[in-house]
């Protein structure tokens, strides 16, 4: 699997959020390039676990979806004399 790359225009609306964050939850000020560089390492060192969850709720969604595909082939099953 590849890195996940972001548009300059996404990266930098994460970057404003970012920004926003600091001034409104911590009255802190966070400069464009430490804004930039945390969002490096949120993405490094915690994207992994945001990504695999992610993962893991489309697996989840799509097994339940096979489930219901397979039941309603069941329910269209002619009888016969012969059982699987």
């Amino acid at each position: 699997m590849s890195d996940i790359k972001f548009s300059p225009e996404e990266k930098q609306h994460l970057v404003d959020k970012l920004q926003t964050y600091f001034e409104d939850e911590l009255q802190q000020e966070l400069g464009q390039f430490d804004a930039d560089f945390l969002l490096d390492f949120i993405s490094e060192h915690m994207g992994n676990y945001y990504y695999n969850r992610g993962v893991q709720d489309a697996q989840l969604v799509l097994q339940e979806k096979v489930e219901a595909i397979t039941d309603a082939l069941y329910e269209i099953e002619k009888p016969t004399r012969f059982h699987r």
